[in-house]
């Protein structure tokens, strides 16, 4: 499926470590001709890490898709009733973000964002990073990928020697999971070695 002319929201959470693998993305879908709406949440705004701080990575994203970040959830509401969506991104997804969807509180703008897009019946593509996907975060994992319209990049095991709960999303087929996604399919295999990665 073509890209061109589909409006993307691309939520950001706060997996500082993994934007370098993300920002790429964001310019694939840019570049294969999306409108790309960024909603970050709280965390990334207000955050300065080894990383990088907060606002160099809004200023950024807002550079690389053309539009404001919508940072609040009163920005965020109307992408379900008047600015829809045609499929919403959170990568990375965090495990307390990841916690919170799966149990249906929207007490971000991208997790509100998420939420208006399910309303909507569209996808929702998530490429999570969390320490704790084979720990307690397990079930709130488990429980998302059983549910309608959400979709994962495929995602494994980043060290699992020193991290073994820890996982995250193979963000090179971000693109191409947001494709099959918008036509009803997850692509496959969902579980990936990811250690072996060279992003």
């Amino acid at each position: 499926m073509s890209l061109r002319g589909k409006r993307i929201g691309f939520g950001l959470t706060g997996s500082h470590c993994t934007y370098d693998a993300v920002f790429p993305e964001i310019e694939k879908l840019v570049l294969a001709g999306a409108e790309v709406m960024p909603v970050v949440s709280f965390t990334v705004k207000n955050t300065e890490t080894r990383f990088g701080k907060g606002e160099d990575w809004i200023e950024r994203i807002e550079d690389l898709t053309g539009h404001k970040v919508i940072d609040s959830i009163v920005k965020a509401e109307p992408l379900g009733p008047k600015i829809p969506l045609d499929c919403m991104v959170i990568a990375p997804l965090t495990g307390v973000s990841m916690s919170k969807f799966a149990n249906a509180m929207n007490d971000s703008p991208v997790l509100m964002a998420a939420k208006a897009t399910l309303r909507n019946l569209r996808p929702v593509v998530l490429g999570i990073s969390t320490n704790d996907a084979l720990g307690l975060n397990g079930v709130n994992l488990m429980r998302l990928m059983a549910t309608k319209n959400i979709y994962f990049i495929p995602y494994g095991q980043d060290d699992p020697v020193k991290k073994p709960n820890s996982m995250v999303a193979r963000m090179t087929l971000l693109s191409e999971t947001v494709e099959a996604a918008m036509e009803g399919i997850q692509i496959q295999p969902v579980l990936v070695e990811r250690y072996n990665d060279i992003d």
